[in-house]
């Protein structure tokens, strides 16, 4: 859930607070259970809730002659998820100001339904959505021969139909001046990931998906990119043992885990960012060089 104590916003169970902000503006929309970052492999139930918020443009200038944007992320309760609110909210933080506010909405996006009342609610309070993070995600792993078909169609149904209503409801209203939609992708859309058909699938599928609506949307100055993180540093990745994580590390060039604050940096980037304008289309991965 989301809180206001004070002038602070405390957001979600951890208590992480953003400064005193003017036009910081957000509704959580939880993820139930934990999300896998990139490439790892977490269980979640499907109960999916997405998170609204508000901030202004990174430029000062830009910020005095535009309001601060209504940008909706979805599965924002950890990982790159959070990392992203954060980014964004303090990109809209003026320590001196006060007048936070919060709205909490719960819901599930793979339905149609719980989809239009999300976009209805934060057009309601603030009469526009100008960014879209579609970051909810889930995987059900299991090798193909293995696989019963509820699981390949509750990671297809939530991560690639949940992208296809919230992108859909979204830019209706962003077609009416701008908008700027980043969909979180995965480096096994790209190279596939044993024990990841469905999951590798959907990621594909978001990659396609994002090259499709940007041809699309570009004549109407609605932005559409993708983030691919590879491992991202988790509750997850933790857990792992040594011998596990040795041989992912050997895989990285880099040799270590990506944080969700490089990740949700390049998402910043690209919705906030004035340099970013001329980037629709592309594909971003920040994975280490485990894909060159």
């Amino acid at each position: 859930m989301v809180a206001v104590a004070g002038s602070n916003v405390v957001s979600l169970n951890s208590a992480v607070k953003f400064g005193d902000c003017n036009s910081c503006r957000f509704v959580q929309i939880r993820q139930c259970s934990p999300v896998s970052g990139g490439t790892g492999s977490i269980r979640t139930r499907p109960c999916v809730r997405a998170q609204v918020a508000t901030v202004e443009q990174a430029s000062p200038e830009s910020a005095q002659k535009l309001e601060a944007p209504v940008a909706i992320i979805t599965g924002a309760s950890r990982g790159i998820g959070k990392a992203v609110a954060l980014a964004l909210g303090k990109a809209g933080c003026k320590i001196e100001s006060y007048g936070s506010q919060a709205l909490t909405f719960g819901g599930d996006v793979s339905k149609e339904a719980d989809v239009d009342a999300m976009i209805k609610t934060a057009v309601d309070t603030w009469g526009t959505v100008d960014i879209l993070i579609n970051n909810a995600r889930i995987t059900r792993d299991t090798l193909l021969m293995r696989m019963k078909k509820s699981l390949w169609q509750e990671v297809i149904d939530l991560n690639l139909t949940g992208l296809f209503l919230c992108t859909q409801a979204a830019a209706k209203i962003m077609m009416k001046k701008k908008g700027k939609i980043i969909n979180i992708a995965s480096v096994v859309g790209l190279v596939g990931n044993v024990g990841q058909a469905n999951y590798s699938a959907a990621k594909a599928g978001v990659i396609g998906f994002t090259k499709t609506v940007a041809k699309e949307y570009a004549s109407r100055n609605i932005n559409v990119n993708a983030v691919a993180p590879g491992f991202i540093a988790s509750d997850m990745t933790a857990k792992l043992g040594e011998d596990i994580e040795k041989k992912i590390l050997e895989t990285i060039p880099l040799g270590r885990y990506g944080q969700p604050e490089e990740a949700a940096g390049l998402v910043e980037f690209l919705a906030l960012n004035p340099a970013s304008s001329y980037i629709t289309e592309q594909v971003f991965t920040i994975d280490g060089g485990m894909v060159m």
